[in-house]
């Protein structure tokens, strides 16, 4: 490591040298000065800086004007992260002769740029600039950085509004603690935690929280099945919590996984389903995902169609890039799609999270203009399935150091992220925030409950279908949780919902809900789930079949219910049923019988028509003679105004 560090800061200072000077000769003729400097080179790069040291600063002291000696002394102050220190030694250099070096310009500018010194940068790049037959690269380089040091300034003097909050001895420790995830709910906080104080290796693992009212509870580990005496790393959990995925990588030691696991690279990333409180053994994503080279950081859609996660493998833009890989109908994820020179530089993208409004992405980047090194953005989508030109958070969300590893919760009011900030309680810890109006995602809220058997109350682990009513589109599916029922389902607002839940053995259950005049997003809406075993005389309810108001022609959007109906026929062709319809009490008894009985036939025949035997239907008007509930009240009248289908043989 010493030894790049020393070849890439003489690329400057030694090729100037030799460029400039006669061979063999230096800036200084005082001959023990010049001996003094060639000791201090040679034991430098033998890896003796302490002693390279000693001998450095003696051939300044012989003489002060020698260029090259205040040179290495930068780089090695450089290598022991005495920034300022290695700042005083191009200054002292660059003040004996400016035009000596170029480089000395641009290394300079570089390391002020490190410690947020911007606007000394800024002049230090300019004055690099203008200088005539510059390497090409580092004009480059220097070009991007000035764009940079504009940026940061400007960013300085209108900086957004941030607070950041420790999360507290619960959520961090003595530790490096990082990458969080959260459910859309904000009721479990998942995080990596490095268990070693030993900087050079690690021992990843993951722990989970609790939150208790408004307080999160002390964390512990997630359990064996997920952490091995190996790394895992970068989590994240579904919108439901349900779903955990997860980056595990090799031993370098013994190139091989911990715990038993096949992987394709150097690191992979895996998933584990719930069951009941616990996790099931996890399954490496599988090599469409995964490459022989680097895939990490995972970020799984909460409409349970996308995975987004960063890779390096090969034909990418930059050193690692943003890819997305989409579930296909079998059930097999898709060839990864890189997100293109909108959101990938020639630089590193990582970091990446999209938010369960599903159009609005975070991601860290020392490719686009920010503050000088990583920095958090976010791009949003548009109508046309195009990522917005990304926008840095600004300052101090960013800052002249590393950013990243940042979570914006469900509500969109609270961001997440890890921060080496004075005051914390270990390394690397945990911190929350309130993310500014103009970096917020779009709103979205939760549908939670129980799915079980409406006899015996057993919870059953239900497939569930989420349709946008108005437009018949798919928004998104799951399944609840096979050991206790539960579910959670992350819904953008202002939008009307259907939904249908389906388990073997079991009738189809059917309900419609609006979000469009939501009073609050941060409260859930509750839906509890009872299913109806196939029994005779078992009744399906088809809530999201509608007629236009007196007639019987069935609405566009009762389409998906009706599909599901015949999906529900063609996997149980054994089962026959009738077919009925009611009214409430409003209207001529006559008329509305009538206007029942055309309604069940239109539902009849669509079936038929969509390949259901007419052998297995019948159908039958009720008008008002069979009330769910008394007819008192519009909701009532409302919620008799149905159409059911009943079992008649199995």
């Amino acid at each position: 490591m010493k030894k790049i560090l020393f070849l890439f800061t003489t690329i400057f200072f030694f090729s100037s040298c030799i460029a400039q000077l006669p061979p063999g000769e230096y800036t200084s003729t005082n001959k023990k000065a010049i001996s003094s400097f060639e000791s201090a080179v040679k034991l430098y790069q033998a890896g003796k800086d302490v002693d390279a040291e000693k001998e450095v600063l003696k051939a300044i002291e012989k003489d002060a004007n020698f260029i090259e000696p205040h040179l290495l002394y930068a780089d090695i102050l450089q290598y022991r992260n005495q920034t300022e220190k290695a700042i005083e030694e191009y200054v002292n250099a660059i003040s004996i002769n400016p035009g000596f070096n170029l480089g000395n310009f641009y290394n300079l500018a570089t390391l002020e740029v490190s410690i947020g010194r911007y606007e000394d940068a800024k002049k230090d790049y300019e004055r690099y600039l203008k200088k005539l037959h510059i390497n090409p690269d580092t004009k480059e380089d220097a070009e991007r950085n000035l764009a940079n040091c504009n940026f940061a300034i400007n960013a300085m003097k209108n900086p957004v509004p941030f607070d950041l909050k420790n999360m507290g001895p619960a959520i961090n420790s003595v530790f490096d603690d990082y990458f969080p995830a959260v459910t859309a709910d904000e009721q479990t906080f998942l995080f990596t935690r490095n268990n070693r104080t030993d900087k050079v290796h690690l021992q990843e693992d993951f722990l989970i929280s609790k939150k208790k009212d408004t307080i999160w509870e002390s964390a512990s580990l997630i359990g064996n099945g997920i952490n091995t005496e190996g790394n895992e790393g970068a989590p994240c959990l579904s919108a439901d919590g349900q779903l955990l995925f997860f980056v595990a990588c090799q031993d370098n030691a013994v190139g091989a996984y911990a715990g038993g696991r096949k992987g394709f690279g150097s690191c992979d990333i895996f998933y584990s389903g719930k069951v009941g409180e616990n996790w099931s053994k996890p399954y490496n994503m599988g090599n469409m995902v995964n490459t022989n080279q680097f895939e990490s950081q995972p970020s799984f859609s909460a409409d349970g169609k996308s995975l987004y996660f960063v890779s390096a493998r090969a034909g990418g833009i930059g050193e690692t890039d943003i890819y997305v890989s989409t579930l296909k109908p079998d059930g097999s994820w898709g060839l990864p799609k890189n997100l293109g020179p909108q959101i990938n530089t020639p630089g590193k993208e990582e970091s990446v999270f999209i938010h369960p409004d599903g159009k609005t992405l975070y991601f860290g980047s020392n490719g686009h203009v920010g503050m000088g090194k990583l920095d958090l953005f976010v791009s949003r989508l548009n109508e046309k399935g195009i990522w917005g030109t990304p926008v840095n958070l600004g300052y101090p969300i960013n800052t002249y150091g590393d950013e990243n590893s940042i979570l914006v919760a469900a509500s969109g009011n609270l961001a997440y992220l890890a921060s080496t900030r004075v005051g914390g309680l270990g390394g690397l810890d945990l911190y929350q925030f309130d993310l500014y109006e103009g970096a917020r995602p779009g709103k979205v809220t939760y549908a939670k409950g129980k799915v079980y058997d409406i006899k015996t109350k057993k919870p059953l682990g239900a497939h569930f279908e989420l349709i946008d009513l108005e437009t018949g589109n798919l928004v998104m599916e799951s399944d609840a949780n096979s050991g206790n029922g539960e579910f959670l389902m992350c819904l953008p607002i202002e939008k009307n919902y259907m939904l249908n839940a389906s388990h073997s053995g079991y009738l189809f259950f059917s309900e419609n809900f609006s979000l469009k005049e939501l009073a609050d997003q941060t409260k859930p809406y509750l839906l509890d789930v009872p299913m109806e075993p196939i029994d005779l005389q078992g009744v399906m309810q088809l809530k999201n079949v509608f007629f236009e108001t007196a007639k019987f022609d069935l609405k566009p959007e009762s389409k998906a219910e009706l599909n599901k109906l015949v999906s529900f026929l063609n996997a149980n062709k054994t089962i026959s049923g009738e077919l009925s319809g009611h009214t409430d009490n409003v209207g001529d008894k006559k008329m509305n019988q009538v206007l029942s009985q055309n309604r069940a036939k239109a539902v009849l025949d669509y079936l038929v028509s969509n390949g259901v035997d007419a052998k297995r239907l019948t159908f039958k008007g009720y008008g008002d003679t069979k009330p769910k509930v008394p007819n008192d009240s519009d909701a009532h009248r409302y919620m008799n105004r149905r159409t059911e289908f009943t079992v008649l043989a199995k």
